[in-house]
């Protein structure tokens, strides 16, 4: 089904002046007309710019200038899948509180039907702390079942009164409440045990982490954070410095970097909440996208606070083959007695767990971190999240067939295996003809590992077999597809990884049975390409619908990618450019004539 955008405008000059939204032709089914508006406002009429957005069940009327990006439609759907699941697990969880403390007691034991746009006294209480226009707290109020009060707050006033605004003309005003206050200051004042809030959502347009201090102090115990990260040029390891001052780790330039971005972003969360007794439960942590988005549970719990150290650590990364080795901050040994067979003990590892060269390859380490190294995902909430998502009343969902593909992909995923190698990168390094993916995937699983995608990467391979061995499948590889005697120098990585016999002979001619999972089986959308050029949060973004458009932007996009002309006509073209010409190979319109 095709969904529309429509800006309005009360002149030629308005349109002219919106004219630059009218170049997003089609996007997601995403269309664009012009039209005239009129509001009426406490008894007055004011004929004005308006913009009308429709998004799912939610409609916004924005003025002047309005922040969407049509991209982020997946993060707002997943969010509303999510928090539908954690709406029926909440009541459920109500449900056995009171039969523990009631059991005698019928009436409170009763199970009510959660309906949509419906006010429910027992249901969740929501913050939004950055709404803008209100958009995702409309489609919140509209489409979860089971919410008490969801609180739209902004630091802008204008962007307050258009929440009020879109809250009216949505007529949902029953369950959403506008504030205009600062998000931290908010939060800070609602630490109150009856003030808490049952979800908080953070989404930011940068990093969230000035926001956690007072996230995990408002949240309820149980409650669940919804966290949004931007920056991935910082989490990537681009900025290693910067990361450290925003998250306090220090990433690795590797291609599990996405993956490593969750981790810090997790890590970040839970030594936040540590600091007052409580304790993080990752549900689901994504990445998608230009951005990272997970989905935490927080709890209240200072004997589980101590094992937050066996659940970070430190990552060693070779210089040269780039494998990769975790040593981490604390681990747990059983130390059972008669009154506590369970008993543990908190201990120090010893270490380090890599010596000053590499194994494999004779380099020296990078070490990063720390980072999380427990599970990013839980299980029992991805099977109830999946049972959600196939519903009848997530079909309307747009992006509802990425989301499945992406939780497919997720549920097949080794959770209690962090980071993940990049096949592409593996032959890379050892300049070696590309081994197929289900030969490698067949030869670890014949082997007796375990090996699974990750949902961050196409080329992903997460397994625990140890990096010796999927060097040694692809010492195998190089019998059959010898690399050149030229590549073999002095002092490379592949030199000292090809040179040595593969310890054991593994299986690459015979295709396991697992090795195509079932995601790939069933053809689900489990890696999708980018939705169109330029479509992220930088200035090179096209599809944010917004007034003020940056002319350079507009002026250099795909500069790089115009076609070099034959040689033949080179001198000619030099010619042009010493009379005084503009360069062909940098010569871009600089108008952009649209019908609307």
């Amino acid at each position: 089904m095709a969904r529309v955008i429509l800006f309005t405008c009360n002149s030629t000059k308005s349109l002219a002046k919106n004219r630059s939204i009218c170049k997003i032709s089609a996007f997601q089914g995403v269309q664009i007309r012009a039209r005239t508006y009129s509001t009426m406002a406490e008894g007055n009429t004011t004929t004005g710019s308006l913009k009308t957005i429709r998004e799912g069940s939610a409609e916004i009327l924005v003025a002047d200038h309005v922040f969407y990006n049509p991209v982020q439609e997946f993060n707002r759907d997943l969010s509303i899948c999510v928090l539908t699941a954690f709406s029926r697990i909440y009541q459920r969880e109500k449900i056995e509180q009171n039969q523990r403390k009631n059991p005698s007691n019928e009436a409170c034991n009763e199970t009510t039907t959660l309906e949509a746009g419906v006010k429910h006294e027992n249901g969740l209480r929501i913050l939004e702390a950055l709404s803008a226009t209100g958009l995702r707290s409309i489609r919140y109020a509209k489409e979860i079942p089971g919410v008490k009060e969801i609180i739209a707050n902004d630091l802008s006033k204008s962007a307050v009164e258009s929440i009020e605004q879109n809250v009216k003309h949505n007529q949902i005003d029953h369950l959403i409440k506008p504030s205009f206050n600062d998000a931290m200051t908010l939060m800070y004042m609602s630490t109150k045990p009856e003030q808490h809030f049952t979800a908080i959502d953070l989404d930011p347009y940068g990093h969230p982490t000035r926001f956690l201090d007072g996230a995990v102090q408002s949240i309820e115990d149980g409650g669940l954070l919804l966290i949004t990260a931007t920056d991935m040029a910082v989490l990537a390891g681009n900025s290693p410095e910067s990361c450290y001052v925003k998250y306090g780790s220090v990433p690795l330039k590797t291609k599990s970097c996405h993956e490593m971005a969750l981790r810090i972003l997790l890590r970040c969360i839970e030594t936040t909440a540590t600091r007052y007794g409580r304790y993080m439960k990752p549900l689901l942590s994504i990445s998608a996208d230009f951005y990272i988005r997970v989905f935490v549970r927080i709890y209240t719990g200072k004997y589980a606070c101590k094992k937050s150290s066996s659940k970070q650590s430190m990552v060693f990364q070779c210089t040269g083959c780039e494998a990769l080795t975790l040593q981490p901050l604390g681990v747990l040994k059983p130390n059972p007695t008669e009154a506590n067979p369970q008993q543990i003990k908190f201990g120090i590892p010893t270490g380090p767990f890599v010596g000053g060269r590499c194994e494999h390859c004779n380099h020296q380490h990078h070490m990063g971190g720390p980072i999380w190294s427990a599970p990013l995902h839980d299980e029992d909430f991805l099977d109830e999240l999946l049972d959600t998502v196939e519903q009848e009343d997530t079909k309307r969902l747009t992006t509802i067939r990425r989301i499945y593909g992406t939780l497919a992909v997720i549920r097949e995923e080794l959770h209690d295996i962090p980071l993940y190698y990049a096949l592409d990168r593996m032959c890379g390094i050892l300049k070696l003809e590309s081994i197929g993916m289900q030969t490698l995937r067949s030869a670890l699983l014949h082997a007796g590992y375990r090996v699974s995608y990750s949902h961050a990467s196409r080329t992903s391979i997460k397994t625990d077999a140890p990096i010796s061995v999927l060097w040694d499948i692809l010492r195998c590889w190089h019998r059959l597809h010898p690399v050149k005697p030229e590549r073999f120098l002095d002092g490379v990585p592949l030199t000292a990884i090809l040179r040595k016999q593969p310890t054991q002979e593994y299986n690459i001619e015979d295709i396991h049975p697992d090795a195509n999972p079932p995601s790939r089986k069933e053809s689900l959308s489990r890696f999708p390409e980018n939705p169109t050029a330029h479509w992220g949060p930088g200035t090179r973004a096209t599809q944010m619908v917004s007034d003020n458009k940056m002319l350079k932007s507009a002026q250099n996009q795909n500069k790089r990618k115009q076609k070099r002309a034959p040689k033949s006509e080179t001198k000619v073209q030099d010619n042009d450019v010493k009379a005084g010409s503009e360069s062909p190979d940098r010569k871009v319109p600089k108008t952009i004539t649209t019908d609307c």
